[in-house]
């Protein structure tokens, strides 16, 4: 870490015609002030948000509105996998999402384009790619690391668990995420200040969209899809 900050620190200033708007989402001080250093330094005028949670990230981008990219760990509090993009894919369709992460796995770098990442940044990636990388996003196009073959399919199950998953309105992504932390039906109506047949009926809307027959179904649905790959790893 103590490296990348050394480097961060000696980027050079890219000029940029325009002021962009950028958030980082990761729950490490020290890495996220890193990333915003590199950012602000490669695109001149930049104004950088910080979100140290999910709950955080949520609330900037309703507040704040038109940013124009996000850059989003994983493995932050509030999200569980690849619930964290679902939302946000959801939610704030305009806005292109960029995965940081620790893993390098390509399965994962491959499911998160699948759900509707514009790109995934290894957090060992120099500062010369990463800038290459964001100012393709910025211009529209998508970015992966070049070893990382994007066309390979996943068996059968997961396309269509993919598929189902992507179905889900913003507010069912949330609710299933509740779910998985092993929330009741009134605790999630309590977070989400709704009423207990609003949550009901979301949870009926899950189980019909995943194909399952109960919320423990729906949980080992979406579990599937993770894989075992969210385990965080140590801090750096």
């Amino acid at each position: 870490m103590s490296k990348q900050i050394h480097w961060f620190s000696e980027l050079p200033v890219l000029n940029s015609p325009t002021s962009y708007r950028f958030v980082i989402a990761d729950d490490h001080p020290l890495f996220r002030g890193a990333l915003k250093e590199a950012v602000g330094n490669l695109f001149a005028g930049a104004k950088v948000f910080e979100a140290g949670g999910f709950e955080e990230l949520q609330a900037l981008l309703e507040r704040e509105g038109d940013i124009d990219l996000v850059l989003l760990d994983l493995t932050m509090p509030g999200v569980r996998g690849f619930s964290g993009l679902l939302y946000l894919r959801a939610q704030f369709p305009g806005v292109p999402v960029v995965i940081v992460s620790a893993s390098e796995e390509a399965n994962v770098i491959r499911r998160c384009m699948e759900f509707g990442a514009s790109g995934f940044l290894p957090k060992t990636l120099g500062v010369d790619q990463m800038g290459v990388a964001i100012r393709k996003v910025l211009e529209g196009g998508v970015w992966a690391p070049a070893d990382v073959d994007l066309t390979a399919e996943a068996d059968a199950e997961t396309r269509d668990l993919v598929a189902k998953l992507s179905t889900l309105t913003p507010q069912q992504v949330r609710v299933l995420m509740m779910l998985s932390e092993g929330l009741l039906n009134k605790q999630i109506a309590y977070e989400l200040g709704v009423s207990e047949a609003t949550v009901k009926a979301h949870v009926s809307a899950i189980l019909q969209k995943l194909g399952v027959e109960s919320r423990t179904q729906a949980v080992i649905a979406a579990s599937k899809i993770e894989a075992g790959q969210w385990s965080r790893p140590p801090v750096a």
